[in-house]
């Protein structure tokens, strides 16, 4: 503890309850620094310099000294110019994807309530300093290591620190470590350590933690990695023909070499990369900030969405009904109580209503809280401790049915409670009970308060676009199932409501799948059973979404395929969630879903081009090589060809895409079949080119050589428009400017390269616009191609998913 801290915590109280001035804070960042842990930042040229070193820049470096030794200056020229190209493209793709994750994190940064000034306000807890002033409750991150100094009492879950298992609670005196997570109550504190000098920062070494991937990542990576295999292969077999027909050895391996950079996959992991984390920007654009990029698959993927009602459904304005005082129970005391067991300096949305509807003669003069405990998820109730006039009494509100256990009445008054809330209930209320104790000690139940929060006006037809979209929505909420009803009918949900109580056996016996899958919705829903539910549904090979914004959400937020905090969400449920909302509605949650499918259909159109590219120039070259002894393109020309490449490879990730009707989930057979056959056929295509230039025009080899390099970049060009949708080549939506742009443009110099006969050998306007020709049908010819596989590929699948289900007995033969 810094010599600051100690002071500040053992100083005056007077001091302490002011808080520090903004003066002071400024004053002590800077003498101590951000409150974050250390991060190694890597300078720009040290960024740049790793694109020199590692296997792909070595064997691009080992072609380059080979072309000076054999005085080859115009390969030399190009080999160095790809060599700063690729490395300028793969340092723009990491410091776009490094620069979309910082800007998330900055928006998901966490924050404090400080008192600076004598007020209390909201900041990034990264601007804390020792001698703050910090108030936690329920839900918050610790944000700096604090002693405890005012407030009932605090429980926190330090299990990721010390490895206790339970909650701890702590009291003034206390100390409550950064980075455990506020379970019950709420306490005020004074930082005495920041940054590394936290506990947390103290023991916990900074690994740089490698960043997940997800299940279409992994694969396509698989794929990218047996290609690199064959690549390697058959460059090898090259190399011994081209050693046993007695090629000279060096300019052999110039090639090779140079054949092995162009054909390897290099860009596949950066590309996935960047497509997601630019799709990431987009979702922040419309207030959904993704915490974790992969999770862009999940989404894409989702078919089940459990939805929380409050303030998603419906618009979390709560409107407070005609008071329902207990017999003998004036409304002004119903009131007063309320009023008094609600926060007035920071109130939530309960709280407000309160408020908002209290008589405004009603005042809470003279009455002096000693004791608050907040709302409470486990005990589903406030509590507040009075003096007034010499006299100290409690008061309570929360959940009906607690209330009433608490207050114990008789059955009869049971009975009236009951029906009461029922009513309400059948009307879309939610009530809320209110207690207060009496001079011996006992609480008496003072009635009820009706609340209602009514739909989003967009709700009912946001639900019908998103189910239109595949995915079943199930309303999730702590209310009545009357009330629960209500809100469905009013939505359009359905009807078929069930209590959480009755899913789940106490015992933690079997769950009954087949009735949370058949639900409409689930009320009375406790935290516990968000989990539950969410764990049934995934076990039914469904993949599920979860929103919720409190701190005992986290655990079924993380365990959902797609955890999603709503807007408002305490920072435990934001770090434990895959998607932030900052706005709130249904609304943005479907946005974000059909954006994540745009990136989907990106990254998939992105795979199946690399690896039909990759097929049909390695096996082009392979067999002319092996079989006509003849070299197709020189080592220039794949260089080129590399290079004219790589721009339009890079705008993939800003090109508009497709909208999946139905949720997408990855198939890796479906993208080998459609990549192999578009490869095949395109090795057809330059061997059908190469005959009409070779034999039946009769053209030098040298003519030959600049004609097939200019089929191979158009036709190149072309497969990235053919693998960029499922449909015809003429299926909307339309190729982006911003992919049509360079793609055109690198074609446009590549022809000119060919004609004009920059570095190969000019071959005229008439031979290329022949080439060109050749191409546009081939194009033509591969779109169906292309229609016609996946057509094969749905139709066999249908047949398997047939014969599946005849199999286990849902369908008749």
């Amino acid at each position: 503890m810094n010599e600051v801290a100690k002071g500040t915590a053992r100083g005056a109280a007077p001091a302490v309850a002011a808080g520090l001035s903004e003066a002071e804070a400024a004053r002590r960042l800077v003498q101590y620094g951000e409150n974050a842990l250390a991060e190694r930042r890597t300078g720009v040229l040290e960024r740049m310099a790793r694109f020199f070193w590692g296997p792909i820049p070595w064997m691009i470096e080992i072609a380059a000294a080979l072309s000076a030794i054999l005085r080859h200056w115009d390969d030399l020229a190009i080999i160095v110019a790809m060599l700063l190209i690729n490395a300028g493209v793969g340092f723009w793709q990491e410091f776009k994807a490094d620069n979309a994750i910082a800007l998330l994190k900055q928006r998901l940064a966490v924050k404090a309530r400080v008192k600076r000034d004598g007020l209390w306000k909201d900041i990034e807890a990264r601007l804390l300093v020792p001698g703050d002033l910090v108030h936690v409750k329920l839900g918050n991150i610790v944000p700096a290591d604090l002693k405890l100094i005012a407030g009932a009492y605090l429980s926190v879950d330090q299990s990721s620190l010390t490895g206790e298992s339970l909650p701890v609670d702590k009291k003034a005196g206390d100390e409550a470590y950064s980075g455990s997570i506020a379970r019950q109550g709420e306490m005020d504190g004074v930082v005495v350590a920041t940054g590394g000098k936290t506990y947390f920062g103290k023991t916990a070494r900074l690994v740089e933690h490698a960043r997940t991937v997800s299940h279409f990542q992994r694969a396509v990576l698989r794929v990218g990695n047996f290609l690199i295999l064959v690549t390697v292969g058959l460059v090898l077999m090259i190399g011994l023909a081209a050693l046993f027909r007695r090629d000279p050895p060096l300019e052999t391996a110039q090639f090779a070499l140079i054949l092995t950079v162009a054909s390897i996959p290099v860009a596949l992991p950066a590309v996935l990369s960047v497509t997601m984390a630019v799709g990431a920007e987009r979702l922040a654009r419309m207030r959904a900030i993704v915490a974790r990029l992969v999770s862009i698959e999940e989404m894409a993927g989702m078919d089940v969405l459990c939805s929380d009602k409050t303030g998603t459904l419906t618009k979390n304005e709560l409107t407070l009904g005609q008071p329902q005082p207990a017999p003998g129970v004036a409304p002004d005391d119903l009131m007063l109580a309320a009023m008094l067991a609600s926060r007035r300096d920071a109130p939530d949305a309960i709280d407000a209503a309160i408020f908002a509807a209290a008589p405004a003669d009603l005042r809470l003069d003279g009455c002096a809280v000693t004791a608050f405990h907040p709302f409470d998820p486990v005990t589903k109730r406030s509590e507040a401790t009075i003096d007034r006039d010499n006299q100290r009494f409690k008061v309570g509100k929360g959940a009906p049915q607690v209330i009433v256990d608490l207050c114990g009445p008789d059955a009869e008054a049971r009975r009236m409670i009951s029906a009461t809330i029922d009513q309400d209930a059948n009307k879309g209320y939610r009530t809320l009970g209110v207690a207060r104790t009496d001079e011996a000690g006992g609480w008496r139940f003072l009635g009820l308060l009706p609340l209602f929060d009514p739909p989003r006006a967009d709700c009912a037809a946001t639900i019908a676009a998103t189910r239109a979209m595949g995915i079943d929505i199930k309303m999730v909420t702590g209310d009545h199932e009357a009330i629960a009803r209500q809100i469905a009918a009013q939505l359009k949900l359905g009807q078929n409501i069930v209590v959480a109580d009755a899913m789940f056996s106490k015992e933690g016996g079997e769950v009954d799948a087949s009735r949370i899958i058949a639900a409409d919705g689930f009320a009375r829903v406790f935290p516990e059973h968000k989990f539950k539910i969410v764990k049934a549904l995934q076990d039914a090979g469904h993949i599920v979404g979860m929103t919720g914004d409190g701190v005992n959400d986290a655990p079924a937020l993380k365990q959902a395929d797609v955890g999603i905090a709503v807007s408002g969400a305490t920072d435990a449920a934001r770090a434990a969630a895959d998607l932030v909302l900052t706005a709130p509605g249904l609304s943005v949650i479907t946005h974000a879903i059909e954006e994540a499918r745009q990136i989907f259909e990106r990254m998939t159109g992105y795979a199946t081009y690399r690896i039909a590219e990759t097929t049909r120039v390695l096996l082009f070259m392979t067999a002319s090589i092996l079989v006509f002894n003849f070299y197709p393109v020189t080592a220039i020309m794949v260089v080129l060809l590399a290079l004219l490449n790589d721009l339009p490879i890079m705008m993939i990730a800003y090109d508009n895409a497709a909208l999946a009707p139905y949720p997408v989930r990855w198939n890796m057979g479906r993208v080998l079949t459609i990549a192999s056959a578009l490869g095949v056929f395109g090795v057809i295509s330059s061997f059908g080119i190469f005959w009409i230039l070779r034999n039946y025009l009769g053209l030098p080899a040298a003519a030959v050589q600049s004609l097939i390099f200019l089929k191979l970049l158009v036709a190149g060009h072309m497969t990235i428009y053919l693998t960029r949708n499922k449909g015809p080549i003429w299926e909307r939506p339309w190729p982006s400017w911003k992919l049509v742009a360079p793609c055109e443009a690198t074609q446009l110099i590549g022809t000119l390269v060919v004609v004009y006969g920059w570095f190969v050998t000019p071959t005229g306007w008439r031979l290329a616009l022949l080439v060109w020709g050749y191409s546009l049908v081939s194009f033509l010819i591969g779109s169906a191609v292309k229609v016609g596989t996946s057509r094969l590929v749905e139709h066999r699948a249908a047949h398997q998913a047939r014969h599946l289900a005849r199999i286990e007995g849902r369908v008749t033969a």
